[in-house]
């Protein structure tokens, strides 16, 4: 069970609403998905002058719970402002935090995520941070009140996987009892079971569903990978080793030697 400020959840599936060709695609998807989670842009939604109230709509019969996040913000008075703008809207204090530094690799702004983080858990948000694998900035988000990390797996959108599946691994194991959920990069089922192979909680996804061939199809097989992913950790993975380990003992086995000249 996926436990987040109390919550629990059966799902470790968190599914993005951006891209889809439709909003009958979209609620297929999170349907196919299993997903419990939605994240939802305010900044984007909002610009939508005409299909905004439609969208809003289906996001209410869905019936998930809506993770508000403050995508496009590009400093920590941007972010803070769209927060508190989305706990009005959506009467939730959970909010996907993103300050973005970089425009070219969506890179997080490490130092205006914790400043931001710091400001809306004191005034009572569950803050829930994209940021990087980064062991100090992590340090820092915790004791700002954080109590969820969200390290990325690679740039949002590239679909390139673990780029840096060591330091994910040592950032798990550095932080055993916080919730850690992978967010941005991943771009295949086999990417998301990685993941969790390595003890994540859970992974976000958008874009690898949205922009898939059938979207439908994508999100089972992604819901799928995440559940098998999971359970082998839970089962726990034989280690890797440099030689060969015979899956049959030799040792003490009697062996018949055929004398063919009789």
């Amino acid at each position: 069970m996926l436990q987040l400020y109390g919550q629990e959840f059966t799902s470790r599936m968190l599914l993005g609403t951006a891209q889809y060709s439709s909003p009958d695609i979209l609620r297929q998807a999170v349907e196919a998905s299993g997903a419990e989670i939605v994240t939802v842009s305010l900044r984007r939604e909002s610009a939508r002058a005409r299909t905004g109230q439609a969208f809003w709509g289906l996001i209410e019969e869905l019936g998930c719970r809506v993770l508000p996040n403050t995508a496009g913000c590009h400093t920590a008075k941007e972010a803070m402002a769209t927060a508190q703008m989305a706990r009005e809207l959506f009467g939730t204090s959970w909010v996907k935090l993103e300050v973005i530094a970089n425009a070219d690799t969506l890179q997080p702004d490490l130092f205006g995520l914790v400043e931001a983080a710091t400001v809306l858990s004191a005034e009572g948000f569950d803050v829930l941070p994209y940021t990087t694998e980064d062991l100090s900035a992590a340090e820092r988000l915790l004791a700002a009140g954080c109590s969820v990390l969200m390290p990325w797996a690679s740039p949002i959108g590239s679909a390139r996987g673990l780029i840096n599946k060591t330091a994910l691994q040592s950032m798990r194991a550095y932080f055993p009892d916080t919730p850690l959920i992978i967010d941005a990069g991943i771009g295949s089922p086999s990417h998301a079971a990685e993941a969790m192979e390595l003890g994540y909680d859970a992974v976000l996804l958008n874009t690898a569903v949205a922009k898939a061939d059938d979207p439908v199809k994508m999100a089972r097989a992604f819901a799928q990978a995440i559940e098998a992913g999971r359970l082998a950790f839970e089962a726990g993975l034989v280690e890797p080793r440099d030689m060969a380990s015979p899956s049959t003992p030799v040792a003490g086995t009697p062996f018949f030697k055929i004398d063919h000249a009789s």
